[in-house]
């Protein structure tokens, strides 16, 4: 049984430097090639004036979607008086390179990244502009100079950082004010929690927590492979690989049984858990289904008490989940500190 959705979305502040965003907001990487086909635009861009208009207004894209494919969708979808309706955020930092991901925060790349984005969502101004990796080759104060000029260009609004360490993010801030930290988070995904988000809280960074749902575990446990198509790339993920994916059904089971006892659905029991991390948290989860979006919307339904949050963060303890997060492939927060600013001076 789902939670009812025709709640009031309510509204938080990320950062302290003025972005406000509905409470949950709306992933849109799956809206094109990522996880599998192609959605019809037409349907998609539908879904996204649907959420608009039942209050979720933090939109969430990247430019290496699709690649590019995404970032054109929501331009499309941002006409006839919507753009005022929304908080827009893409991401720039990743980009292909003979056919592998190339992780950069050059200055000049950093520009060239704005620009067409800004060209692809046919807008004047991104009000968040997050970098997505951290490039371990260039200092961070070095890629934060050039967004501190985009914003002062009137370019950009907000900067954020995503899957960024504690290091890198006080580096940063100092440089210029970090408004939200994008990084996983979820009942299968807790390592945050060590440091990362005391870090962001300590400097009043605000945070958004992609895939609440774990990629669409909470939303039907192990079942949920059947529905990856063979270019899904959550097929390369070792949580999703069977001999993984047999242990961690234990950890759905009992998430589904607690589901049960507060009449709601596992993955709405799952995103009301990141709901009631503190009003400085923005989760995004995605959909491409009508249907899921009101389930998502209804998860803010979903009261839980001290003791209801005691047992789950019990059950999905660390040990609890079985297999990394990314492969060795994907980069990580786990390793993006960069050069100290001084090597960056002495080599130029």
């Amino acid at each position: 049984m789902a939670a009812e959705s025709n709640v009031k979305m309510p509204r938080i502040k990320l950062g302290s430097q003025g972005l406000e965003v509905s409470v949950q907001g709306l992933g849109c990487m799956g809206m094109t090639p990522h996880f599998g086909q192609p959605k019809p635009g037409p349907d998609m861009i539908k879904l996204i004036h649907y959420a608009l208009n039942s209050g979720i207004t933090f939109l969430d894209t990247s430019d290496i979607y699709g690649p590019k494919t995404n970032e054109i969708l929501l331009g499309k979808a941002l006409k006839d008086g919507m753009r005022e309706k929304m908080e827009l955020a893409t991401k720039f930092g990743i980009r292909l390179a003979d056919g592998k991901n190339d992780i950069c925060g050059d200055p000049a790349y950093v520009r060239a990244a704005c620009e067409a984005s800004l060209k692809r969502l046919d807008v004047d101004c991104i009000d968040l502009y997050y970098q997505h990796r951290i490039d371990t080759r260039v200092p961070i104060e070095v890629t934060m100079g050039e967004l501190k000029k985009l914003v002062e260009e009137g370019k950009v609004k907000y900067i954020g950082l995503s899957e960024a360490s504690p290091s890198t993010i006080r580096r940063a801030h100092a440089a210029h004010p970090i408004s939200a930290v994008q990084l996983e988070w979820s009942l299968w995904t807790r390592d945050a929690e060590a440091e990362i988000i005391p870090t962001c809280r300590e400097l009043g960074i605000g945070i958004v927590a992609y895939s609440p749902l774990g990629r669409g575990f909470f939303s039907s446990g192990p079942k949920v492979v059947e529905t990856f198509s063979e270019v899904d790339f959550r097929k390369r993920l070792p949580r999703f690989q069977p001999e993984n994916l047999e242990l961690n059904k234990s950890l759905f089971e009992r998430v589904k049984d607690i589901a049960n006892r507060k009449g709601c659905t596992p993955s709405q029991l799952a995103l009301a858990w990141v709901h009631h991390q503190g009003n400085d948290v923005c989760p995004i989860p995605g959909t491409t289904k009508f249907e899921n979006l009101n389930e998502n919307m209804g998860a803010l339904s979903v009261k839980l008490t001290e003791e209801d949050m005691a047992e789950l963060e019990s059950i999905a303890s660390a040990d609890a989940v079985k297999g990394e997060r990314y492969g060795p492939d994907i980069p990580t927060w786990k390793d993006s500190d960069t050069p100290p600013l001084s090597t960056w001076k002495a080599a130029a």
